[in-house]
């Protein structure tokens, strides 16, 4: 693997608290949070009436080719909307001259399951001639990398990945890989969702894994608290450009944040629950540390998963311990799904994004909700965010089946 730095140049997100990262980052330090009761169909019958909601009819703000999006799935136009974003940031013009060593990787934990019902309920009420050409392509996860391609004529490794909670996560690691081994000089990548639907909302309700404060939306989700009781589902994309470093800097963009380390590692225990002695994050966490050439005196946050489950929640506390020793209460710890959700594949990249903000604004996000810590020897930033000098940061991401990655950005420094 060639030794190439790997930095990332431009971001957009969108979440259930609006377009652009500002506004999440804002909502972030103000304790505001975009969970609510899910208003596309009545939740009523269901256990969990809870979400964090982004319009399914979004269109892209006329960033983007209306009639693409027509023929989308509302996870690939968030994710479409949010490269655009990126690239403007990334002041990346992309032309005949870069176009062939540009490549697209974005993951997405379930992809179109809105059009995969609405197709469905078609079928069985009209017949399978009612059923839209357009289905397939419309729903399979790949396509949000396969639109982003069209969309902006990037022609390098064309891909996707699936990895349940864990998804976009794995699919920055894989793009900073093909970086590395030369296969291209920049990726287009992150993640996106859109999974507050009926037949998604039912199964993780029969799982027994969403939270059921119905009655108190805004602190339904309450990560490490004793009485936390389930995760809240959310809608949204984060996607970033990254590029090997002497490839930014030739081109004059703007660097706002350094790729150093990426561990990852399997569970091999159970199809949705942890290892409950944290076995699975412990590995994933210090081969992130290791890969980055760094020690843990050097990590100033870490950004839990932290989804406001009961396993979850314990699993990564345990792990955390285990990974800091007698350094336990010395590393601030939050988890931000309180203010965005649990956004599926799209939540790994849209922690890294807010743990940039935090290594530019010297600000760590606090843990909302959290009023009754379940393990008060870890440093839990609750109440209120915290002034801090952030230069290094951890974000944590796991998923169903057992995937584990934990990715480290720092402070670019030429």
């Amino acid at each position: 693997m060639i030794n190439r730095r790997v930095v990332i140049t431009g971001s957009g997100t969108i979440s259930a608290l609006g377009r652009g990262l500002d506004t999440l980052w804002e909502a972030c330090l103000q304790g505001r949070t975009g969970i609510g009761t899910i208003k596309r169909f009545d939740p009523a019958e269901y256990k969990s009436h809870l979400g964090a909601e982004v319009d399914l009819d979004f269109d892209g703000d006329g960033r983007v080719d209306p009639k693409l999006m027509r023929r989308a799935d509302p996870f690939v136009r968030y994710a479409c909307w949010a490269c655009d974003v990126a690239i403007e940031q990334a002041k990346l013009t992309i032309d005949d001259s870069n176009r062939e060593r540009i490549g697209v990787l974005i993951g997405s934990g379930i992809g179109g399951m809105t059009t995969w019902e609405e197709q469905f309920t078609k079928l069985i009420e009209r017949g399978p001639s009612r059923v839209s050409p357009f289905l397939i392509p419309m729903m399979i996860i790949d396509m949000a990398s396969g639109m982003v391609s069209m969309m902006t004529g990037a022609m390098g490794p064309n891909s996707a990945v699936v990895t349940a909670c864990a998804s976009g996560a794995n699919a920055i690691a894989a793009s900073v890989d093909l970086i590395k081994l030369g296969r291209a000089d920049m990726m287009i990548t992150g993640g996106s969702e859109a999974g507050i639907s009926q037949s998604a909302l039912s199964g993780f309700c029969s799982a027994g894994a969403l939270s059921t404060r119905n009655e108190d939306p805004e602190r339904a989700c309450r990560p490490f608290d004793k009485n936390r009781d389930g995760f809240v589902m959310g809608d949204g994309a984060t996607c970033m450009i990254i590029e090997d470093l002497q490839h930014a800097l030739d081109r004059g963009a703007p660097i706002i944040a350094e790729i150093t380390g990426i561990g990852m590692s399997g569970d091999a225990h159970h199809f949705t629950e942890p290892c409950p002695d944290g076995a699975g994050a412990v590995l994933a966490m210090r081969n992130a540390i290791d890969d980055a050439g760094l020690t843990l005196d050097d990590v100033d946050y870490i950004n839990a998963h932290g989804p406001g489950t009961p396993a979850g929640d314990g699993a990564e506390a345990i792990a955390l311990k285990k990974l800091l020793g007698d350094q336990v209460g010395s590393i601030p710890v939050s988890s931000t799904k309180p203010v965005h959700g649990h956004m599926l594949g799209a939540t790994g990249p849209t922690e890294l994004a807010i743990c940039i903000k935090a290594i530019h604004e010297g600000i760590i996000p606090h843990t909302l909700n959290c009023d009754d810590p379940e393990h008060p020897e870890l440093d839990l930033v609750r109440g209120e965010p915290r002034r801090a000098d952030v230069r290094v940061v951890m974000s944590n991401s796991f998923g169903f089946g057992g995937h584990n990655i934990a990715l480290i950005v720092r402070k670019f420094e030429e």
